[in-house]
């Protein structure tokens, strides 16, 4: 069963970008709840408690238990809108779910063991094909996150979604193949070209000589307000 986390809210009184705006220049966020066949529920939240949950990965994977004045809901985060400029949260949505619920949803792949992955250790690089992984199941089914084991990967080696084991009533929503979730790569080796010594000194021989007679005219140019650009 997912974890459920508490998140506390306050109601809102008003709908429409009017009001939406005065619930901003109070210093909180607006948003809504709504979903389940139920009534929809206009709250406002501290950015600060909203920041902190959409920092913590897995966001729109969580399930929340949102308070409002005393009446709690059960809820996942499905839209956020972030101001373009500050980056900073202007509104959120929440959905209410019922016990029978079934829903797709991306969940995030954790990798483990990677000082047992002998690919690793011989400086093979871990190649993510896939962060996150999208499942079907109910709300409180949700798991935190899929655990891919790296333990004794050479290099070349892949990890598909069959080795990954999934939690019990939760399923796949891509089932017509084994996808490719990471590989264990060689690492990538930048040979040195070495020039003719020979030709790269008679060439810069030459364009030293050239420097040298516009030197003065080059000197008076730029004196005269000519701009460089760097």
């Amino acid at each position: 069963m997912a974890n459920i986390t508490a998140f506390a809210a306050e109601p809102r009184d008003r709908a429409g970008k009017g009001a939406a705006r005065a619930t901003r220049r109070e210093g909180r966020v607006p948003g809504v709840i709504y979903g389940n066949k139920q009534t929809p529920v206009l709250i406002s939240v501290d950015p600060i408690d909203l920041m902190k949950q959409m920092n913590t990965p897995g966001f729109f994977a969580r399930v929340y238990e949102v308070d409002v004045s005393g009446d709690k809901h059960r809820v996942l985060a499905r839209d956020l809108q972030l101001d373009p400029v500050s980056d900073q949260p202007i509104h959120i949505d929440f959905m209410r779910f019922s016990a029978s619920t079934r829903l797709n949803i991306d969940v995030q792949v954790v990798f483990e063991n990677e000082d047992e992955c002998p690919g690793l250790r011989m400086g093979g690089v871990l190649n993510i094909v896939r962060f996150a992984v999208e499942l079907r199941c109910r709300p409180d089914s949700i798991p935190e996150s899929l655990t891919a084991d790296l333990s004794g990967l050479e290099i070349g080696d892949s990890i598909h979604i069959s080795a990954i084991e999934l939690p019990e009533d939760v399923e796949l929503t891509i089932t017509d193949r084994d996808f490719t979730i990471a590989t264990i790569a060689a690492p990538t080796i930048v040979e040195d070209v070495e020039e003719d010594s020979g030709d790269v000194e008679g060439e810069e021989g030459i364009e030293a000589a050239e420097g040298a007679d516009g030197s003065d005219a080059g000197s008076d140019a730029t004196e005269g307000g000519g701009e460089v650009e760097e």
